[in-house]
């Protein structure tokens, strides 16, 4: 059995090295890294978030459905966010403040996945002395596949 790929939990490890207000710019693509999907992961993060449904559990019962096996949740680009980009990443700064987000999913995640994500900041601007980004984010699976695509807003430190 494939063991999940371990997160680091401590957001404030290596804060030093992520880009701050100045260094984000709109358009240039974020560095980001292939992410492989295992079911222990998806499991996990099932758990951790109180979802018991068993399209994400029970392979015999997914087979039974349109999706003919297991999926991962829509939620899952939550964790496939910071999965898929580096520790100096901006969007993992301690003290960002989620300004709201729309998704749009195309297609479920499945175990065994390799999903790859391309972001970037669309626009920056201070509104009442915050510091604001917009940016998008989409993500495909190994086939090329959208699996979802997002916008938002964040808020972040200054």
């Amino acid at each position: 059995m494939a063991q999940a790929q371990a997160f680091e939990t401590d957001f404030w490890k290596d804060a030093n090295l992520r880009k701050v207000w100045d260094d984000i710019v709109p358009g240039e693509p974020r560095k980001t890294m292939p992410y492989l999907l295992t079911k222990e992961a998806i499991q996990l993060y099932c758990r951790s978030v109180g979802e018991d449904n068993p399209l994400y559990f029970d392979e015999a019962y997914a087979k039974t459905t349109p999706f003919k096996g297991l999926i991962a949740p829509p939620s899952i680009h939550i964790l496939l966010m910071f999965a898929c980009t580096p520790t100096d990443d901006w969007m993992r700064s301690p003290g960002t403040v989620n300004a709201g987000q729309s998704w749009s999913y195309n297609i479920p995640a499945r175990p065994g996945d390799t999903i790859t994500l391309q972001a970037r900041a669309l626009d920056k601007f201070i509104k009442r002395e915050r510091l604001f980004v917009v940016h998008d984010n989409v993500f495909f699976n190994q086939h090329g596949q959208v699996i979802c695509s997002g916008r938002g807003q964040t808020i972040r430190p200054a």
